[in-house]
């Protein structure tokens, strides 16, 4: 595998927004009179497009409707619910290692990029990323693969040369579809199951083992970016 940059998820990567999202999407519809599934129930709502999400909570594909879904959703999360949130376990020596090794790192999110900047500027990690990137408010680029698209053109990244690491299928499909290298990771909410059947190239299980598979096997490179110095 000879990669130079890497784009990671966050929501069940890098982060477990459990809380702030499952409480968000509860007021949502406590707030449009439906009745509420208990926060264990709503893990599948982390990691794909919220819009998603709430057309099958809701079983509506009706803009008007959605769009006011939304929109109660995100007056909650861009207050509280950002918050709710805690870094995983070892994300930020996993993030240091990756970034001392001389790799180009990337945020790649379905959640709206000024959530997710947000995000990053609160646990104190902006300095290890050379971008943050997510959907617009619209809705557009919160399909992954449109996302990837946009990071590989924008950057002027070669797809042979970059690895997305995420933690359900629609990050391993992005990365195929944009052909890329796939790897997913079972801390976060997807299963081991559902990567495979996606198509993951690479499987782990601890954030410390993205480092090992990334950074295993090559010399550290001598030039790295200003921003691992500090």
């Amino acid at each position: 595998m000879s990669a130079s940059a890497i784009l990671f998820d966050l929501d069940g990567t890098l982060t477990d927004p459990k809380l702030g999202i499952t409480r968000c999407i509860q007021f949502a519809l406590s707030e449009l009179g439906q009745k509420s599934p208990d926060a264990d129930e709503l893990h599948w709502c982390i990691g794909p497009p919220i819009k998603d999400s709430f057309s099958l909570l809701l079983n509506t594909s009706d803009h008007t409707v959605l769009a006011q879904a939304i929109s109660l959703y995100r007056s909650r999360f861009a207050t509280i619910g950002l918050f709710e949130n805690s870094l995983y376990p070892q994300i930020l020596e996993t993030l240091d290692t990756i970034c001392f090794a001389g790799y180009r790192i990337f945020v790649a999110t379905s959640k709206p990029h000024i959530y997710a900047t947000r995000i990053i500027e609160h646990f104190g990690l902006s300095s290890l990323f050379d971008g943050v990137y997510g959907s617009e408010l619209d809705g557009s680029r919160s399909v992954k693969s449109e996302l990837i698209h946009h990071i590989l053109v924008t950057e002027q990244l070669s797809p042979s040369a970059v690895v997305m690491v995420g933690d359900r299928s629609h990050d391993i499909i992005g990365a195929k579809r944009n052909s890329i290298t796939a790897m997913g990771v079972t801390y976060g909410y997807g299963t081991e199951e559902e990567l495979k059947k996606n198509g993951a190239d690479l499987i782990v299980h601890t954030p410390d083992e993205i480092a090992r598979l990334l950074v295993d096997g090559y010399e550290l490179r001598l030039e790295t970016h200003v921003k691992c110095k500090n």
